[in-house]
C-alpha cells in the first residue's frame, strides 16, 4: 500500500482532492468536500496519484 491515512490524493482522471481514510476490501477510502458536504468513496489504489503538499512560504 503505498497511501496511508491523512494523505492526500487526486483522481488520475482529475476532480477533487480528497483525503485517505482508511482501506477496505483492498481499497483506498476516501473523503473530500465538495462544496455542499463531505463525500466519500472507495477506489482501486491504481486510480489515484499523490497530492504533493505546499511548502509554507517564510519570509
Amino acid at each position: 500500500m503505498s497511501f496511508v491515512v491523512s494523505d492526500e490524493v487526486k483522481h488520475k482522471s482529475g476532480g477533487q482532492r480528497m483525503v485517505v481514510t482508511g482501506y477496505a476490501s483492498g481499497m483506498v477510502e476516501c473523503r473530500w468536500y465538495d462544496g455542499y458536504g463531505v463525500q466519500r468513496e472507495a477506489f482501486r489504489e491504481d486510480e489515484l496519484v499523490a497530492q504533493q503538499h505546499r511548502q509554507p512560504q517564510t519570509a
